[in-house]
């Protein structure tokens, strides 16, 4: 069962939710529209990734710093949107999501499980394309919303000098 409840958080935090779970709704239709052409849904996770390098390379400041990284990867509008908890440190940033707007509009459209999970690690693929843009970091993905968590895990940890 998929726990996923927001708090209020205001008008323009609800309209920012709204925003993200139509860009959500999106992603839904054109990967089913692809599997009724008999597509695999290999090309979502390409152009996702894809999307997150561009964002990793348009949107962030080069750095190898993970707290100033932190301060734009998890910035006050985002926190609120996904209910985030984030812990900052020099070697790991912790961030813990405990509501997701993807996962809120996939429950509207379908009652399969399994498909949200697969749909929201498809998402996570612009957070692995942001990822890779920072030599520096790597980036791992733990319990998720949509597998039945209570929280989603994000993990951004400095990589050792070899």
């Amino acid at each position: 069962m998929i726990y996923n409840n927001p708090h209020d958080k205001g008008k323009s935090i609800a309209d920012l939710r709204a925003a993200i779970e139509h860009r959500a709704t999106w992603m839904y239709l054109l990967i089913e529209e692809a599997r009724k052409e008999g597509l695999r849904v290999d090309f979502a996770r390409r152009a996702i990734t894809t999307c997150g390098c561009f964002h990793g390379k348009t949107k962030f400041t080069p750095t190898e710093d993970l707290e100033a990284f932190a301060r734009e990867f998890a910035n006050p509008q985002v926190v609120d949107i996904f209910e985030m908890a984030v812990d900052a440190q020099a070697e790991e940033l912790t961030i813990d999501f405990h509501y997701c707007p993807l996962v809120s509009a996939w429950q509207k459209l379908t009652t399969d499980e399994t498909k949200i999970a697969e749909l929201c690690d498809i998402a996570m693929d612009g957070d692995r394309g942001i990822a890779s843009i920072f030599p520096t970091f790597t980036f791992s993905l733990g319990k998720t919303i949509a597998q039945g968590y209570q929280v989603c895990e994000i993990r951004f940890k400095k990589k050792q000098p070899q």
